[in-house]
């Protein structure tokens, strides 16, 4: 099995029509139906059923589905860091640090005029991104380490430092009649008409419902906020980043946060293991 038949199937099995999937390949369509039965036929197995509208997966299909996109991923992965191994070894070394916009900016700020003081401190690109991408980009070997949060973010198949554990205020706008509130409760945040939660974007393209507005990025969400159209709930820390028309009340029952920094578990870099321990110390 080889890279292309993979990326041909996931194809297949993401879209569930040949025709699209061909569509997004830039392909002709027989030639990759040809692909995917010469594919069944070496596996001796059935990956889709063809009988059905649309055509779904069979269960063989479902785990290729699954491994295929994990090996995908680790063959970006291992073609960006020898990209970045190469360029270190040209005398152009340097770290990627992924981030959520808006997400721990004065940690960010701190950590980075730290290990930059650091003796053999190299340079830091620093990747800003959409909600959920930062798992994206440090599977995909587009990031060495990222700062993420979880329960909402992602952890699983990394290593972690945990750096904080905080509370959760609401974001609020502040002419809002909660706006003079000393505290809040979980309950008295949801399902409100007038200001309804907001729809984030997942990975994969889909939403998070919610019965507000779309939203793409954080400075997106805040001026939503400020123009009472939406609210919302975020980690304590997001306070250095409110401007005056928006407030933060606490939210008292709302599970705390805590901010990791993550790396994947076959990371042998100085440069990741020197910024994970700047950022514990501080």
């Amino acid at each position: 099995m080889d890279s292309r038949e993979l990326r041909y199937f996931i194809a297949v099995a993401e879209e569930l029509h040949f025709g699209r999937a061909a569509q997004r390949l830039g392909i002709a369509q027989p030639p990759l139906s040809r692909t995917i039965m010469q594919l069944e036929r070496r596996l001796g197995a059935a990956l889709l059923q063809r009988n059905s509208r649309p055509i779904s997966l069979t269960e063989a299909g479902a785990v290729l589905l699954h491994e295929g996109r994990a090996a995908l991923e680790a063959l970006e992965a291992a073609e960006q860091r020898a990209r970045r191994a190469s360029l270190a070894a040209l005398g152009q070394p340097s770290v990627v640090l992924a981030i959520k916009a808006g997400a721990s900016s004065e940690l960010l700020a701190k950590l980075l005029r730290a290990y930059a003081a650091e003796p053999g401190s190299i340079h830091v690109d620093v990747l800003l991104c959409d909600s959920g991408e930062q798992t994206r980009l440090l599977r995909s070997g587009h990031a060495d380490v990222a700062i993420l949060h979880p329960p909402i973010d992602e952890t699983t198949g990394f290593d972690t430092e945990e750096l904080i554990t905080e509370g959760q205020v609401a974001v609020l706008p502040a002419g809002h009649p909660l706006a003079t509130r000393t505290h809040l409760n979980v309950a008295e945040t949801i399902d409100r008409t007038d200001l309804p939660q907001p729809r984030w974007p997942r990975p994969d393209g889909t939403y998070i419902e919610g019965p507000g507005p779309e939203v793409q990025n954080h400075a997106q969400l805040l001026q939503l906020i400020a123009l009472d159209r939406t609210m919302m709930i975020a980690p304590d820390s997001c306070r250095a980043q409110l401007g005056e028309d928006v407030v933060a009340i606490p939210v008292i029952d709302a599970p705390r946060i805590t901010t990791v920094m993550a790396w994947p578990p076959r990371s042998r870099s100085r440069a990741v293991a020197d910024l994970v321990r700047t950022a514990t110390r501080l």
